[in-house]
């Protein structure tokens, strides 16, 4: 039983389901089908949650260096007769130098913003019972001294601050992380209409401003395994040209690096083996001049990276792009679109919903990782230890060339 719980919380901890930690890269493609089942019951719309998208990040990004070393702790916890009721992807991560070990645990997808949302998969209902299986695992895991929860849901937070053993846990809630989704009409004419007038405006722009040039583009969309790879194949290069211009909002280069570069191939293939990929072309005559990817998950879109021809940008590309694509998930019956994390003026115009995924930090209850914990958050600012946050920031980072 875990310390410190109330009596309503032990009588439920007596009842915790089976868990399963998953510390294999077999293992993790042996439950492909639990996945499947779970994103189908919590309606996930991420294509972060993902069984391929963990496969990919894994094979690619994970760490296995004498100086930083991942393990994965991927929790599945599942109801007495057998099904899974959760999967909570972890991480553990243990970072070493001169003798000096820092552990930490979060959720699979700790990258340079590659995986923007990084959240478990819970059946409705079973957030509490989920949790507390979840915790006893943990606490007979003597390696980590804190854990980062990211992704959480208003009931999932619940859960988390209920489930959380009192008496050998510092709980602390961060800032939480804004995502932007607009709901979808029946039509693309409804739709516009309760658009905002600058945006209105801004569109009308952009195709007339390719009229008054003679400019004709068309709009292509690449869906299957060859599509998606020639796709991302012409997207790349959009990007890095994106990342480099001058005079506009500066953009970097996710994947400047070969190994993001064959991590999104990788993740992409998988994902469109699913029918979940979409890469939308902007075209005139045989170039292309801007480019978005996207994914399809239940009955909606994400919007990730995208990369524009700076000679283009007077046109409004990019923009235009973001409307064909919206037409394109309106025609295949989609509620929503998610114009991903970050309530900037690009997704704010467009009249967003916002959704704010809760984060906190879980610390150990004992002594050496409460300092471990006490310095890790002056290293991010927070805290009177200046000595062990330079302790802290002189640890090993994660390499990514």
């Amino acid at each position: 039983m875990v310390a410190g719980l109330s009596a309503p919380l032990a009588n439920a901890s007596a009842d915790l389901a089976q868990v399963e930690v998953v510390t294999s890269i077999e293992r993790l493609v042996a439950i492909e089908g639990e996945y499947d089942h779970l994103n189908n019951v919590t309606s996930n719309t991420l294509p972060f949650a993902l069984h391929g998208w963990h496969v990919a990040w894994w094979k690619f990004l994970s760490q296995s260096s004498a100086a930083v070393r991942d393990s994965l702790l991927i929790h599945v916890v599942r109801d007495r007769t057998g099904n899974p009721i959760a999967i909570v992807p972890l991480v553990l991560t243990q970072r070493t130098q001169l003798g000096l070990r820092v552990a930490s645990v979060a959720a699979i997808g700790s990258d340079p913003a590659l995986t923007e949302i990084r959240t478990p998969l819970v059946a409705p209902g079973h957030e509490l019972r989920a949790l507390l299986a979840v915790q006893q695992r943990l606490s007979e895991d003597v390696r980590w001294d804190w854990i980062h929860w990211t992704g959480l849901s208003p009931r999932l937070a619940g859960a988390l601050e209920s489930a959380c053993p009192r008496r050998s846990c510092l709980l602390e809630w961060a800032q939480p992380l804004e995502d932007g989704v607009l709901d979808l009409e029946s039509n693309w004419e409804r739709f516009h209409a309760k658009l905002k007038r600058n945006i209105r405006e801004s569109l009308r722009h952009c195709y007339n401003s390719l009229k008054r040039e003679g400019l004709r583009v068309d709009f292509e969309v690449a869906r299957t395994q060859a599509e998606v790879k020639r796709g991302v194949t012409l997207l790349l290069p959009l990007h890095a040209m994106r990342a480099g211009a001058k005079g506009t909002i500066q953009h970097p280069d996710r994947f400047g690096t070969a190994r993001f570069r064959a991590f999104l191939y990788e993740a992409c293939d998988r994902l469109a083996s699913r029918d979940k990929v979409r890469v939308f072309l902007l075209k005139h005559r045989d170039e292309v001049v801007a480019a978005r990817l996207a994914f399809v998950v239940g009955d909606s879109m994400y919007l990730y990276y995208s990369g524009f021809d700076p000679a283009w940008g007077k046109f409004g590309v990019m923009t235009t792009t973001v409307a064909e694509a919206i037409k394109y998930a309106i025609s295949c019956r989609l509620r929503t679109v998610n114009l991903s994390p970050g309530i900037d003026v690009s997704k704010t115009r467009w009249g967003v919903r916002r959704i704010a995924f809760r984060e906190a930090i879980q610390g150990h209850g004992r002594l050496r990782s409460r300092l471990a914990l006490a310095a890790y958050r002056h290293a991010k600012g927070v805290g009177p230890r200046p000595l062990l946050g330079a302790v802290v920031r002189s640890l090993p980072m994660r390499s990514w060339t």
